[in-house]
């Protein structure tokens, strides 16, 4: 069960990039792209419409309006258009590697900010 959800997540995330490729192709209709742009930012945003340590409700926007939003979109966008889009979208996550610069920084500032409450507590 719990492999299923992880793949309609990672589904839902190509969308959203097929997306990002379909709001920047001049093809499609200018209200497709201000909506597109809008489930993108709001999907990608860390403010969501109901903050998420509200019990249950939290999470219910992101797992009711972003699907929703990407439904809509999707439909607004010729087909054609979105099938190249998803392609694209595909062969790009086949060739993304992992970012270890960006990785290392990060664990750099997680272990300084360690060592910083580490020095504070004693």
């Amino acid at each position: 069960m719990m492999a299923h959800w992880k793949e309609r997540a990672r589904q839902l995330r190509m969308e959203l990039e097929a997306l990002v490729l379909a709001y920047r192709d001049p093809r499609v209709p200018w209200h497709a792209r201000l909506f597109a742009a809008c489930v993108v930012a709001y999907a990608f945003s860390p403010i969501d419409l109901i903050p998420d340590p509200i019990p249950l409700l939290g999470y219910l926007d992101d797992l009711v309006l972003i699907p929703l939003g990407v439904l809509l979109a999707l439909r607004m966008i010729p087909a054609p258009v979105m099938a190249e889009c998803r392609a694209r979208a595909r062969n790009q996550a086949l060739q993304r590697r992992p970012n270890w610069f960006a990785a290392g920084v990060i664990l750099v500032i997680w272990i300084a900010l360690a060592a910083l409450v580490i020095r504070l507590l004693i």
